[in-house]
């Protein structure tokens, strides 16, 4: 019998691509094949994004595209919270789910395309099937959040937190660094309030009892002896806590940090947490007890009732602060979020005026941040080799969102690869280095 052909579309961040990947390691072990193309499959899923609606319209021509090369469409992911306004546009998809329904998508898939046999022996490697490469690999930690931010309708999509027990999760790190993963992303939608929902209850790790907790999971992946970089914290007190993990050289020294404003009326608006949080001060002592930390935000300028004098103030922020990585967006009204509602809306001329200032001059900030590692000798991870040399990242940089450091010449290393590099030169957002 011939095993039957999935096709695979992935939309939206790396929590949703960590659910495309426990989807298509389970329907490997089932003895599924992974199709490249619409017409070698028998079936398509495709796992939506709906977080914006740039997301939603790209996620809903992904589906409409899918149904044009194939016809057989099974959709997932967050915007199958809104299942009415995917069948408006696409009323002959098979199955709709919503976020986290690795279930739901499994049974949909067998009643469309049953599968091949009942597996005695595992068709996949132990750490399951990947679509990173093979030298690094996000961990998602928990699911959904508490949390109500007036531009966010994550909640109504992926619903309210729920921590993986610490020793589940520690498992799954072990399998990636054991198949040679050499960096872990550690991902969720509030990583600093992981099992905040599980009591931070403790389970057996190994030879000793581990809670699940942000600092003791922190902890103990700093054991495996890989690179472990932490997204999205939110900056409630007890992340000073892990810090000195930083400064240790257990973890990375990176933090990704979703600050979104600085000016407290703006914050209460957004409903952000930890709004009250004195951030200046939090930063100077991190630096104290890590100087070498790299501490990356992004921000939302335009907000409805945003004023020219609070957008300064975010400017002032960015001096003071002096972060080394930095996104922005202008504020974008997203279907079913409270902020819709909010009074002051910021004209689409004014919004992007101040996302330019806002790029600008941040970018003077990370040009001059990057000046001072010039001379210095650090250690980069190799995410490419081509014509010219290597293009690799060094520690204070995630893969997609951040610079590259370039080596020219550099073409006998191989991906994966953690080398040596001295910097030699600089721009606003990338290095260049030479071998040492």
């Amino acid at each position: 019998m011939t095993a039957p052909n999935i096709g695979f579309i992935s939309l939206g961040c790396p929590k949703a691509l960590v659910d495309s990947e426990r989807i298509l390691t389970k329907l490997r072990s089932e003895g599924y094949n992974i199709s490249p193309t619409y017409q070698d499959a028998d079936l398509v899923v495709v796992n939506t994004c709906g977080f914006i609606d740039a997301a939603v319209e790209e996620s809903l021509d992904s589906i409409g595209e899918a149904l044009a090369q194939n016809g057989k469409v099974i959709v997932t992911g967050c915007l199958g919270a809104r299942e009415d306004e995917i069948r408006a546009r696409h009323p002959q998809v098979l199955k709709v789910t919503g976020a986290h329904a690795l279930d739901e998508v499994i049974a949909s898939v067998h009643e469309h395309l049953p599968p091949p046999h009942d597996p005695f022996t595992s068709l996949i490697p132990p750490q399951g099937i990947k679509l990173t490469p093979n030298h690094y690999a996000y961990l998602k930690i928990s699911e959904g959040c508490n949390h109500r931010c007036t531009f966010c309708i994550i909640p109504s999509m992926r619903g309210d937190l729920v921590s993986r027990p610490v020793n589940d999760v520690l498992l799954e790190a072990q399998k990636l660094a054991d198949a040679g993963v050499k960096e872990l992303l550690v991902v969720s939608q509030d990583t600093s309030a992981y099992g905040l929902d599980l009591k931070y209850q403790a389970y057996p790790w190994q030879d000793r009892s581990v809670q699940t907790r942000f600092y003791d999971l922190a902890e103990a992946l700093g054991d495996l002896g890989i690179w472990v970089r932490m997204h999205y914290v939110y900056p409630y007190p007890h992340v000073d806590e892990v810090i000195p993990l930083m400064a240790a050289g257990k973890i990375l020294p990176y933090l990704d940090i979703p600050f979104q404003h600085a000016n407290s009326r703006i914050l209460k608006l957004m409903k952000r947490p930890a709004a009250s949080e004195n951030n200046l001060q939090r930063i100077k002592a991190w630096r104290e007890v890590c100087p070498d930390i790299t501490l990356r935000s992004t921000f939302i300028v335009g907000f409805p009732g945003e004023t020219e004098q609070e957008f300064t103030e975010l400017l002032d922020f960015l001096s003071e602060a002096q972060l080394d990585r930095v996104g922005c967006f202008k504020y974008s009204p997203v279907k079913g979020a409270a902020a819709n509602d909010l009074p002051g809306a910021v004209p689409e001329a004014v919004q992007q005026e101040r996302l330019d200032r806002f790029m600008a001059h941040q970018a003077e900030i990370s040009a001059e941040r990057l000046q001072r590692r010039i001379g210095r000798i650090e250690t980069v991870i190799v995410d490419e080799v081509v014509e010219e040399g290597a293009v690799a990242r060094s520690k204070a940089d995630a893969p997609e969102i951040d610079g590259q450091v370039y080596i020219d010449g550099a073409t006998h290393l191989k991906v994966g690869d953690l080398v040596d590099v001295e910097l030699e030169d600089a721009d606003e957002y990338d290095l260049w280095g030479r071998l040492v």
